[in-house]
This record gives structure tokens, C-alpha cells and sequence, in this order.
């Protein structure tokens, strides 16, 4: 038996709900459509599953803008569907964690509806509500990830309202008591029903120590490059002095935990958190500091344009030196805000395109050796590239809408998962169109032909990860030495009190070898 909690090495499948699998022939994903494939999933060997946001919304930013926390969009199903889907997660032996969004919220929830009213009813402070300058221009030089200021006009209150993200994403004034004790009773209600633990949205966006909104300032360290980073004005600016990573989150986050630990079952509370250039690693110390949250969602291997040899080198060892011996840091190579690894990292570890498969699959096996938690997201198991002949008519993202054609946006790696390439639709719907469109490059990796097929990238991770269940060093111990190797290696062991395992991933090879060496050798 592990000596860990389950939380601390876990393989956690994340689902995009919009794109997994439609039950009700709308061109949508829904929760009895996860429902319906988790048999996939369970037999791929992963221990827990996250689903992307499926609340109440005007789906602006698909999910990630909820109008209300404890019930389910119509497009997905309802509560009682959920409550099925959670009874047979737990049945085929999985864990499931839901997303939770606390900066945010959506300008249709009925809490920013009454906020932006009047400055005088019960919720107006409950939302950054600003005076503007003399000159009428917005409080700050604050900008929103998705371009533009960072702040709002509304003409009923003549203030301006804060939202990191879009228009519809006001942010929540984490500052007045009332805020947390929303969110602590939304804890409760996904708790009581069965969930695991919360996947927790741009934790370090919360706003609640603002005053006197104080400018960001300039980065030095700038340098005019490609989109979405840099080139794109909110990266012109450091934000961990004024704009973000304030300290009324650690209020949050310590209130959450305090719930979790009413319940059994080990409720686990993974943060999604950044920092300025340089500061992330202490970022996520911070967060999961004790009475705080278990663990923080690592950006270090999300990059945007991909990682050379070097730089994953250098994410893994900042990593190590913060966070060796314990299980506080999740560790992934794509979601659904970013590229897919199969494509974006063929160019800068200088992998041909007919090795791509093997690329895919050597990155699910370095990212599950590594210390602490993994999230695999939906179709990294079958090696599916990014969609980049998404035309504007049927692009959705609006991030990607206001930059093309030189940014795509996130569209590129939501396009629906593909199930069986006889079938119409690749089996994702009976519908005769999906809100994004089906790539026909990855019918070839349709999910069910994939999972039979013992030679598929499924099939080699999936006998990887039953393998993994049985090596101590990655069972029962968070440790790792020190990471080496040549100009296209990466090598390091893995220790327990019972196992040291050399992982060595060789990336001119394309292949990786584990090799169990006696306590006291090198």
C-alpha cells in the first residue's frame, strides 16, 4: 500500500467537457457522455479525472465565466446526471475532481446583476468598483489577459468594474467576508455530493487587496516576440506586486482547506497559479504552504512555444529544489489553454514529424516520472496534434477571434475527441455538425481503436502506468535527484526506502529506459 495520499502522485485525466463526448445529439459534449467512455478512461490506468467547468453559464468564455456555481448548464445535463456520472466514476475505481472559478464570476450571475445596480444595494461591494480619474479614464493601467484595459465602464453606477479576463468575467472582491462564505457553501455542495477533490481556476487572479489600485509596473526584462505572450500588451507589465497574487487569496485558499479537511476521503485542493518571470516557484510555494492548498497547477512545461532540452532541464531542477520530497506541485504538458505537446514541442527539441508519436508518448512517460501529481489532458493518450485550419466563421474562442489571423486562440486544442473513424462525426455525436469542427487528421486515432491497439500510444502508456503502480520510488516516496545528462537527455533517479530507479529520456532517440540501481550507486 502507498505511503502517500492518492493526491500526491496521482495521474489525473482532465476532461473538456464541451469536446469529450455527446450523449443527446446537440454537437456537444455532456456529462452522460463522460459518463458513457468511462470505461476508456478507467482502463488507461489513471487514478482521477477533472472536468473542466460544466456549470450554469452563458458559455462567453465556455464555462469559465458561471452564472451559477451549483447546478449544471442544460447543454451539459443537470445535477442528476452528475450525480449518476460521480457514482460511476467511484464504481470503476476513479476519483473525480470538478472545476471551481473563484476570481470571476459571470456578469449574467444574479450577484453582479444586482452589484452594478446601484453603489448603494446589498451586493455593491461585492465586485471593484472604482471612480474614475478626473480625466474620465479607467483607475489604472491594469490590462486583461485577453487584451484591452482590465476595467469596464458601467454607466448606472458611473464606476468602473475590474475583470481580468473579459467584460463578462467581472472579478469577484475577495476582500468583504461575505464573498468567502459564498464560496465556502459551494465547497460544501460539490462535497456533499461525492466530489474529490476541486481543480481551482487562476487562483493567483483573485482581487481583494487592491486599494489604492496602484500601477503596474513596466518589465524590464521585455522583449517584443510572437503571440499570445509577447507581443500581446499584458505581458509588457509585472502584475505580482499590484494586480495579482495578492495576499487576501492565502484567505481563500486557508478557508477551503479548513472544509476539506471536514470531510474523509482525503478532498484534495489544487491550485491553477503563476507569477512574474522568475517567481512562480515561489508562487506555488506559497499557495500550498500549510493550512493552505494541497498542491499548485504547474505552468513551468505549458509553455506556449515549446521547451528545448535545456529549459525542461531547468523547469524540472527549479522545480526539485523547491518542492523535493513532497507531493505540492502537478506537473502537465498540455490542457486546454495551450498548444498541444505533440505539435508544439516537435520544433524546439528538433523531432521529425514521423516521430511524433514517439515524441507524445516519451513526454506522457517523463511527465508521470516526475515528483507529485500529473494531469493528462483528453487525447494526449492517442498523440492528436493541435487543429490549425480552424476558419474564422467557426472559431470560437474569443482570445483567438481578437488576435487572428496572427493568434488561434485555445480552439486549436479543444476540437472534439474522435471515437471511432467508421462512424459519421468519428463517433462524437450523432448530430450532423459539432460546435467546433471535427479534425479529420485525427480520425486515423480514433479513441476506441486506439485502446485495442496494445502498439498505440494508449496502449504503451496505459502498460506503462500499470508498471508504474508497482515501482516504490514512484509509489511511495516524492523524491528526486538531481537532474542530468546530456544535450539531448534527461536523466535522474527516482528513490523510496525500498527502490532507486534511473528514468532516462533520451530524446534522440526518441525513447525512454528505467533501470533499477542498488542504494549507493550513482
Amino acid at each position: 500500500m502507498s505511503l502517500l495520499k492518492w493526491w500526491e502522485n496521482a495521474v489525473i485525466y482532465q476532461i473538456y467537457p464541451r469536446s469529450f463526448q455527446d450523449s443527446n445529439s446537440d454537437g456537444i459534449g455532456d456529462l452522460n457522455g463522460i459518463t458513457s467512455r468511462l470505461d476508456y478512461i478507467a482502463n488507461l490506468g489513471v487514478d482521477a479525472i477533472w472536468i473542466s467547468p460544466f456549470f450554469t453559464s452563458p458559455q462567453h468564455d465556455f464555462g469559465y465565466d458561471v452564472s451559477n456555481y451549483c447546478d449544471v448548464n442544460p447543454e451539459y445535463g443537470s445535477l442528476e446526471d452528475f450525480d449518476n456520472l460521480i457514482d460511476k466514476v467511484h464504481k470503476v475505481g476513479l476519483r473525480l475532481m470538478i472545476d471551481i472559478v473563484p476570481a470571476h464570476c459571470s456578469s449574467l450571475h444574479p450577484w453582479f446583476e444586482e452589484s452594478r445596480q446601484s453603489r448603494e444595494n446589498p451586493k455593491a461591494d461585492w465586485f471593484h468598483w472604482v471612480d474614475p480619474k478626473p480625466d474620465g479614464s479607467a483607475p489604472n493601467n491594469w490590462l486583461s489577459f485577453f487584451g484591452g484595459l482590465a476595467w469596464s465602464w458601467e454607466p448606472r453606477r458611473q464606476q468602473y468594474y475590474l475583470h481580468n479576463f473579459l467584460p463578462e468575467q467581472p472579478n469577484l472582491n475577495h476582500a468583504n467576508p461575505e464573498i468567502r462564505e459564498e464560496f465556502n457553501k459551494i465547497a460544501r455542495f460539490w462535497f456533499d455530493r461525492g466530489v474529490d477533490g476541486f481543480r481551482l481556476d487562476a487562483v493567483h487572479t483573485i482581487n481583494g487587496d487592491t486599494p489604492p489600485y496602484r500601477d503596474n509596473l513596466a518589465d524590464p526584462n521585455f522583449v517584443l516576440g510572437p503571440l499570445p505572450q509577447d507581443k500581446q500588451p499584458f505581458f509588457r507589465q509585472l502584475h505580482d506586486v499590484a494586480q495579482l497574487n495578492q495576499p487576501v487569496i492565502q484567505e481563500f485558499s486557508k478557508a477551503f482547506r479548513k472544509i476539506a479537511e471536514e470531510y474523509d476521503g482525503d478532498r484534495f485542493l489544487m491550485g491553477e497559479v503563476d507569477g512574474d518571470e522568475g517567481n512562480a516557484m515561489n508562487v506555488s510555494e506559497a499557495f500550498s504552504e500549510p493550512g493552505r492548498l494541497h498542491a499548485t497547477y504547474n505552468f513551468d512545461l505549458l509553455e506556449w512555444s515549446g521547451l528545448t532540452v535545456l529549459e525542461l532541464k531547468e523547469a524540472i531542477s527549479n522545480a526539485i529544489e523547491v518542492f523535493n520530497g513532497s507531493g505540492r506541485l502537478c506537473f502537465a504538458f498540455s490542457n486546454h489553454d495551450v498548444p498541444r505537446s505533440a505539435t508544439r514541442q516537435l520544433e524546439p527539441l528538433g523531432i521529425s514529424v514521423d516521430k511524433q508519436d514517439d515524441l507524445q508518448l516519451l513526454l506522457l512517460q517523463l511527465e508521470t516520472s516526475l515528483i507529485g501529481s500529473t494531469c493528462v489532458y483528453q487525447g494526449e493518450e492517442l498523440g492528436l496534434g493541435d487543429v490549425t485550419d480552424i476558419p474564422l466563421d467557426k472559431m470560437k474562442d474569443p482570445w483567438g477571434i481578437n488576435f487572428h489571423p496572427e493568434f488561434l486562440g485555445r480552439d486549436t486544442c479543444r476540437t472534439p475527441m474522435v471515437w471511432d473513424k467508421k462512424q459519421p462525426m468519428g463517433g462524437f455525436t450523432s448530430a450532423n455538425q459539432t460546435w467546433l469542427p471535427i479534425a479529420e487528421v485525427h480520425l486515423e486515432k480514433a479513441g476506441l481503436g486506439m485502446a485495442k491497439n496494445t502498439k498505440s500510444i494508449y496502449g504503451e502508456f496505459s502498460k506503462f502506468l500499470q508498471w508504474r503502480k508497482k515501482q516504490s520510488a514512484m509509489m511511495h516516496a516524492n523524491i528526486m535527484s538531481k537532474v542530468s545528462g546530456g544535450p539531448k537527455e534527461i536523466i535522474f533517479n527516482r528513490v523510496s526506502n525500498y527502490q532507486k530507479l534511473r528514468c532516462k529520456f533520451d530524446f534522440e532517440k526518441v525513447k525512454a529506459t528505467f533501470e533499477e540501481v542498488k542504494h549507493g550507486t550513482s
